[in-house]
């Protein structure tokens, strides 16, 4: 007979409070995959088990399964209401992740949320089996249950993936010239009053692609390349100076043309500031002929606010 499954006096868990939902609800799913017989190990992974992560009330909970028979498992997805009456899923098949695994992601009327990523015993094998940890498990895993040993090969987490990365040179100067190239196309928009376009561009591309990489770098920098700041620069504030942070804040604007075009020149301003003073302490060119150029372009569009073109 199967042991229940027992997380108490577990320090690796980082619970509290309205975390005590998320607790009971592990719990309960340990006591249905123990008594599974299909459920052939079973790992949480993600911020819960990653010490650079930030958790709170609102983390969720990453289990991933290994089955026997991934066919029947996903052909009845019923299971996850053992845990809670649920308000949304979204399923996504093997299909969706090349062939390695499924995932069914959960929303619960208590709130809280459930991502159960699921594998057959054939493909989590060959995901042990490879030469490097894959990145999901090299963010921090931790082996819940484990019927076959199927696990024992597996690496131990560096955490190497969520670590800033030293920009090459290449990198560093590809970033800078697509940054300033952008602002070009978001001075047009401003000029022709298409607010879509230039948020797509102010948002989308420049602080998601080079101004969000821009401060990792720079917190990188300051910090030895051996700092976390998590995803999409969830813990820039964290590692920002304060008036470094307010500098960034001045890059978010609303839907006013003119609180964008100021928006807009505050990007230009962090962008020489961060990128004059990386290239100096990492001995790489910075493109400041590009740099004054394209400010200058900025302030010739902006003088024709009102004219004809």
């Amino acid at each position: 007979m199967q042991k229940k499954a027992t997380l108490q006096n577990e320090p690796w868990i980082r619970f509290s409070t309205m975390e005590n939902k998320r607790e009971t609800q592990l719990m309960e799913i340990m006591d249905w995959a123990t008594s599974n017989d299909d459920i052939r190990a079973v790992l949480l992974t993600s911020s819960l088990v990653n010490p650079y992560a930030p958790v709170d009330q609102f983390s969720d909970l990453d289990i991933e399964f290994v089955v026997s028979n991934l066919q029947q498992f996903l052909s009845d997805d019923s299971w996850v209401e053992n845990f809670g009456k649920k308000i949304a899923m979204i399923v996504e098949n093997e299909e969706a992740f090349e062939g390695k695994h499924a995932m069914r992601m959960v929303f619960y009327e208590d709130y809280t949320k459930v991502d159960y990523k699921i594998y057959s015993v054939d493909k989590f094998l060959e995901e042990v089996n490879n030469e490097e940890l894959q990145e999901d498990w090299d963010v921090g895993y931790k082996v819940l249950l484990d019927k076959d040993d199927i696990t024992k090969n597996m690496k131990p987490p560096t955490y190497n993936a969520v670590m800033v990365k030293k920009p090459t040179e290449q990198e560093f100067t590809t970033l800078f010239n697509d940054f300033w190239w952008d602002m070009t196309y978001v001075a047009k928009c401003l000029w022709r009053d298409d607010l879509f376009y230039a948020k797509f561009m102010l948002e989308d591309n420049m602080r998601t692609q080079y101004f969000q990489k821009m401060i990792e770098w720079h917190i990188g920098l300051e910090h030895n390349w051996n700092v976390s700041t998590n995803k999409k620069g969830r813990l820039f504030k964290k590692y920002l100076s304060p008036e470094m942070w307010k500098k960034i804040e001045a890059t978010f604007s609303g839907s006013d043309i003119q609180d964008n075009w100021r928006a807009l020149f505050a990007y230009a301003d962090i962008g020489t500031e961060l990128g004059t003073a990386m290239s100096q302490k990492l001995g790489y060119a910075y493109p400041a002929e590009l740099d004054s150029k394209i400010r200058n372009y900025l302030n010739h569009v902006k003088s024709m606010e009102g004219k004809d073109s």
